[in-house]
């Protein structure tokens, strides 16, 4: 008796398509749902079109935010049909209560808030079910991942590391804490954990985010973890020294992001002149006015923000502070955005940014006296705006005739042809850049994620222009 075996190719895994908007927060949630998709042996696409699913993950931080994200959900629809939708929008409701998404596109499949890897992949399962395929768990990782990381969506040589999630403060213009909850803090080994596989897979530059980095670990009350067999307080202090250690064994920079100006910054600065982390802040100010900071339940008043700013420049002279800002905060005086203006010269800020004041739904300032015509707060958004880049410019010409260590984004022809490239001063996506001419020596070539040395020859604008030595 003869028994006949009938082979079964396997049936083609299905593929989801992903589209990240937002701000490198939430691009790490995104990293971790494709990571997760791809260990259950799903393929992810940047294309709707061919997708059995679509996933958006959306920001809800300002108008402009909300109305791509809206947008992006109904092209997804459009060309697909089946959609799936996370993110920070998510978690908003309108005038009515009601959840925002669905009540604008009501044939989405499924919404969640931020951070919700699981309850999209419950979404996923519900909608598209894996095939039943054992073997699919035994595919090596895709070419983007880190063997112990996952799924990264920036190029290989950097990465975020988000260090917490959430914020204890209840600034009046935002409505982050009702998206993204209150602090909550990683553990220290497990971020360290984190740091060095990123390390050991090729990253050359890690950039630490978070709602409020300078808040690290205030939510354990700075307790002990352990990692490697060593005690380490969670705090922000001790986190920054492991990070920096890690980074120079492996050659590599640790950029700070997202934070605030508390007096135990001061204690991280010195780490910066001796080198183990980047002389680079990322400090959120606003604005300086105290009466404009009271009104937004900002942390810190501009004269105090101003005087640790000197004291961080003795500390490390080489220190870079980018921040963002807000024009025409309701009940914002003519005098008040001066004293701003004022602030901005004074302080040196190298790399700022500026919003119009912008109501969201949802948050305390909407109910404050003195909102501003439109006209007016994009008036003084683009005043703003001319001197901020008038003083970086002027901090700028001044590394004419330098010679400046620089990671390489883009490389043409080994860099025989020219590239593009970044200093300790530029964070990727958000400052300039260096162009760089092709080396004086034919020898000489480089590729995309290596550091290489740079003699500035020119400004132009926010960026440089560096020849390879």
């Amino acid at each position: 008796m003869s028994t006949t075996v009938t082979e079964h190719a396997p049936a083609a895994a299905p593929t989801i398509g992903f589209v990240s908007l937002g701000c490198p927060k939430a691009l790490t949630d995104s990293e971790l749902i494709l990571t997760r998709l791809s260990a259950e042996g799903y393929r992810t696409s940047k294309r709707y079109e061919g997708a059995d699913l679509v996933i958006v993950n959306t920001c809800g931080f300002i108008d402009d935010a909300v109305k791509e994200s809206l947008d992006a959900i109904g092209e997804a629809l459009a060309a697909n049909g089946k959609v799936i939708v996370t993110g920070c929008l998510g978690a908003r409701a309108n005038e009515q209560g009601d959840n925002l998404v669905k009540s604008l596109h009501p044939a989405v499949l499924a919404v969640t808030g931020p951070h919700a890897a699981d309850e999209v992949l419950d979404a996923v399962h519900a909608h598209l079910p894996k095939p039943h395929d054992p073997f699919v768990d035994l595919v090596p990782p895709p070419s983007n991942a880190i063997e112990g990381v996952g799924v990264k969506l920036t190029p290989r040589h950097y990465a975020y590391l988000k260090i917490s999630e959430g914020c204890n403060h209840r600034c009046t213009f935002c409505i982050i804490p009702s998206m993204r909850g209150d602090l909550v803090s990683r553990p220290i080994g497990e971020v360290l954990t984190e740091a060095r596989r990123l390390f050991e897979g090729g990253v050359k530059e890690l950039l630490v985010i978070s709602q409020d980095t300078s808040a690290y670990g205030v939510d354990v009350q700075y307790r002990t973890g352990f990692w490697d067999g060593r005690p380490i307080r969670t705090r922000m202090l001790e986190l920054v020294r492991e990070l920096g250690q890690l980074a120079r064994a492996h050659g590599a920079w640790v950029r700070l992001h997202y934070v605030y100006p508390y007096p135990h910054v001061d204690e991280v600065v010195p780490l910066m002149a001796e080198g183990w982390v980047l002389p680079y802040l990322d400090v959120p100010f606003q604005h300086s006015h105290p009466d404009v900071l009271r009104r937004m339940k900002r942390p810190a008043s501009g004269e105090k923000n101003l005087e640790r700013i000197r004291r961080w420049r003795e500390i490390c002279p080489e220190l870079v502070v980018r921040s963002t800002f807000i024009a025409g905060f309701p009940g914002e005086t003519e005098e008040e955005f001066a004293h701003l203006l004022d602030f901005v010269r004074e302080a040196q800020i190298d790399r700022a940014g500026c919003f119009a004041y912008s109501p969201v739904a949802g948050a305390a300032a909407n109910a404050l006296p003195g909102a501003l015509p439109d006209a007016v707060r994009e008036e003084r958004r683009a005043r703003f705006m001319a001197v901020a880049e008038q003083v970086a410019v002027e901090r700028l010409q001044r590394r004419v005739g330098a010679t400046m260590q620089v990671l390489v984004d883009q490389a043409v022809g080994l860099g025989k042809k020219g590239g593009v490239g970044r200093t300790y001063a530029d964070a990727p996506e958000i400052d300039g850049t260096v162009r760089l001419l092709p080396p004086e020596k034919v020898s000489k070539t480089y590729r995309t994620g290596e550091f290489i040395r740079a003699r500035i020859v020119g400004a132009e604008g926010h960026d440089l222009i560096g020849v390879p030595v």
